[in-house]
């Protein structure tokens, strides 16, 4: 008899998982509280696949052999209660789609920030060296259509908090875990070791034949790490300190020591700029290394990477007026990288769907780079509460074009302006992919 899978929540992973589960024999039923997208549903519709959108039918849920839930979906939802307490087996696309890869390699990336930056890295070092590689996860495809339509020889996978919530035998050749810093608390009932214990599940099922790259200068993490059995192999990288095994930046220098091989590399000649990305860099130059890829390639690709759209994009330049786009960054860490990197007076597009957020972490970056800021969001109480006494302006704002005259009419010739909003943004956009779009064209139209 087929095995009955349902699949909660009919996004791009949701959609991703039930073509790999029917095209495997299970008997797949696929249900969404929403209106799917009209793309994905005519796929579901074209491979024959059992659906429903705009609700949910419980007792076809709650005969599931076992259950794929969305990464969106948390514990608390009332459905995933109900299959706990029936003791239905709830897992994640992520795990569906490791027990269907076969021999392929995966290389998975975690941390509070700089994920997306390493992992499309990873894949263009990769690339560049002439790998069978894909990128999945939160870029790319979903790991399930890949290993579905696609499959390849390595995986290199952009992985979130939410998504290690819901492994159980999913294991990494390679684990990244790049900083861990407060994020997403609302879905950890507010207790930050419940989301670092979230991120160290990405090495929990590993062995002495895989390995754990991670940054030897993140206090949360070196905290964590005693506390922890590892079965793998540690490849540490640092500013700080040199390290035997992993990588190290030591003046202008970016040292690699994996195995017999040595890489060294002139961080000016980063195609990535800033501090933050110089721990990015080493951090994928340590996976590229580990998968035995020459030291030629790694410069190479290092050298010649192009940054992300959303993430310090360059927009334009407006009568002396930079603008630059930086949409992707979701929480305080993300912002306070980017002002970290400004070296020109700022003014600072904040705001969105507050996460929990500690505005007091970027106080003294503020003070000392911002000279106004625009609140972009429907309520920007806690923004002007925090930086009232620190910034001279402070405006409101309730759309990215008004956003952007805004800061234009306080910018002078030489200044920022800096879209880093600090926030989640289904207050006012799609997500933050729209938002940034958004923030682009306002700017043309300047």
């Amino acid at each position: 008899m087929k095995k009955r899978l349902v699949i909660l929540g009919g996004g791009e992973s949701g959609v991703g998982a039930a073509l790999l589960a029917a095209a495997r024999g299970y008997e797949v039923f696929l249900t969404d509280g929403g209106k799917l997208k009209p793309s994905l549903r005519t796929e579901l519709e074209e491979q024959g696949i059992s659906f429903e959108e705009g609700g949910h039918s419980i007792e076809k849920i709650m005969n599931a052999d076992e259950v794929v839930k969305s990464p969106g979906i948390g514990e608390k939802n009332p459905i995933v209660q109900q299959l706990r307490n029936k003791g239905i087996p709830v897992i994640g696309e992520i795990e569906l789609a490791f027990r269907y890869k076969g021999d392929s390699k995966i290389v998975a990336i975690t941390g509070s920030n700089g994920k997306t930056t390493t992992t499309s890295l990873i894949y263009h070092i990769c690339r560049t060296a002439g790998l069978d590689t894909a990128l999945v996860g939160n870029i790319g495809h979903s790991f399930a259509r890949q290993v579905y339509a696609d499959p390849r020889e390595l995986y290199v996978l952009e992985i979130s908090s939410f998504q290690l919530d819901d492994i159980s035998s999913f294991r990494p050749h390679i684990a990244v875990l790049l900083n861990i810093t407060e994020d997403h608390l609302d879905r950890y009932d507010y207790q930050f070791s419940n989301y670092i214990n979230s991120k160290f599940r990405i090495i929990e099922n590993q062995t002495k034949e895989d390995y754990f790259i991670y940054c030897e200068d993140d206090e949360v993490i070196m905290q964590k790490i005693p506390f922890i059995h590892l079965h793998t192999n540690p490849l540490p990288f640092s500013m700080k300190q040199e390290v035997k095994k992993g990588a190290f930046i030591k003046g202008d220098q970016m040292m690699l020591r994996i195995q017999e091989e040595r890489v060294s590399m002139s961080i000016y000649d980063f195609a990535l700029k800033g501090k933050h990305n110089q721990y990015n860099t080493m951090a994928a130059g340590i996976a590229a290394a580990t998968l035995g890829i020459r030291k030629e390639k790694i410069r190479e690709a290092i050298h010649n990477f192009q940054s992300l759209e959303h993430r310090m994009e360059f927009v334009a330049t407006v009568r002396g007026v930079e603008f630059i786009n930086d949409s992707k960054a979701t929480n305080v860490n993300s912002t306070w990288y980017a002002l970290e990197s400004m070296n020109k007076p700022v003014v600072l597009i904040l705001g969105g769907v507050d996460k929990g957020n500690d505005y007091q972490l970027l106080a003294e970056l503020v003070k000392d780079k911002v000279k106004a800021i625009v609140c972009m969001g429907t309520d920007n109480k806690k923004i002007m509460q925090a930086f009232k006494d620190i910034v001279p302006v402070i405006v409101e704002a309730e759309s990215a074009k008004k956003a952007v005259n805004a800061s234009f009419k306080l910018a002078a010739k030489g200044d920022v302006v800096l879209l880093s909003p600090s926030c989640a943004s289904f207050d006012l956009f799609t997500n933050y992919e729209d938002r940034g779009t958004q923030f682009k064209a306002a700017v043309k139209e300047l």
